[in-house]
């Protein structure tokens, strides 16, 4: 079972990814502020992250960054964020995917196994 840190500023879509990647046999723990996972992140040192970008204390972009500065955990941004410049900006950041809301659990699960399986290999 792969530990995963939802990081979403938005309680519903925690909630959501709770559940469907519980229902893929992740563990999964939540945080809706970015400063707590922060915490998370070297604390409990998840197997990968899904963060979006519009948080309201630390930008994902920032966040992402402190993270890369300890951890090569793999990142996999979920935004509602469309803009080319923005998925360029979060994979520069050290992101290694992105993803557009709303994504289907499916697709979720897929890139996060595809993820940890490259991780795994390096």
């Amino acid at each position: 079972m792969f530990k995963v840190l939802v990081v979403d500023d938005d309680p519903d879509m925690t909630g959501l990814l709770l559940k469907g990647l519980s229902q893929h046999n992740f563990e999964v723990i939540t945080s809706n502020s970015s400063a707590e996972a922060l915490d998370l992140a070297h604390r409990l040192n998840p197997d990968i992250i899904t963060l979006d970008l519009m948080m309201p204390d630390i930008h994902g972009w920032q966040l992402c960054r402190e993270i890369r500065a300890f951890s090569q955990v793999p990142i996999l941004i979920i935004s509602a964020l469309v803009d080319s410049s923005g998925v360029y900006r979060a994979i520069d950041e050290g992101a290694n995917d992105y993803l557009v809301k709303p994504a289907p659990i499916a697709v979720v699960v897929s890139r996060l196994n595809r993820l940890i399986r490259q991780a795994s290999l390096s």
